[in-house]
């Protein structure tokens, strides 16, 4: 094992742990994914799971990221921003596994047609919103401090199951700081 130098990321130099099944990996990216994206745009996670959840509308829910209702730093657009928060982890388990899996984000995927119907007057216009979202969520987690921030968080996941907000926005903040 070699020591970190100020450039690399803890992301670079653990491998994922090889007892975890790549459906487990997957579904810690996709938690980290919505973890990241709701810190960077000001909201407070409570927590971050890939424990199994309890059957809910006939499918199991895999992991969650209890993000904290209130009051959360000013956003011009809360309902984009929650958009953009549920597309999150899609793309980010997509940057992992390479492709969409829609399955798995079919709840997410429901509660972004439910949330942009209210912006939509027309299937065609629903359609559109829906892939600017999608690209915007791309475009954001691009950012190499977000990339970062989502595999040193899925590791974390790996490793404790359950993890809490604040260590959440210590790897944010960490990342942040190496990337910027």
């Amino acid at each position: 094992m070699r020591a970190n130098s100020d450039n690399d990321s803890p992301a670079d130099n653990d491998p994922l742990p090889a007892e975890h099944t790549p459906e487990q990996i997957a579904t810690a990216h996709h938690e980290a994914g919505h973890a990241v994206m709701a810190v960077s745009l000001g909201r407070t996670i409570h927590k971050v799971t890939i424990a199994p959840g309890k059957p809910q509308f006939g499918a199991a829910r895999l992991g969650h990221c209890e993000v904290k209702k209130g009051r959360f730093k000013g956003s011009h657009d809360p309902l984009e921003d929650d958009v953009l928060i549920l597309m999150a982890g899609m793309v980010a388990e997509a940057r992992f596994t390479g492709q969409y899996c829609h399955r798995g984000a079919a709840r997410d995927l429901k509660d972004v047609a439910n949330l942009l119907c209210t912006r939509a007057a027309s299937p065609r216009q629903h359609e559109t919103l829906q892939r600017r979202m999608l690209a915007k969520t791309e475009h954001i987690l691009r950012d190499a401090a977000h990339v970062e921030a989502i595999e040193c968080i899925a590791k974390e996941l790996l490793n404790k199951t359950t993890i809490s907000g604040r260590s959440v926005r210590h790897h944010f903040q960490q990342a942040q700081q190496r990337n910027h």
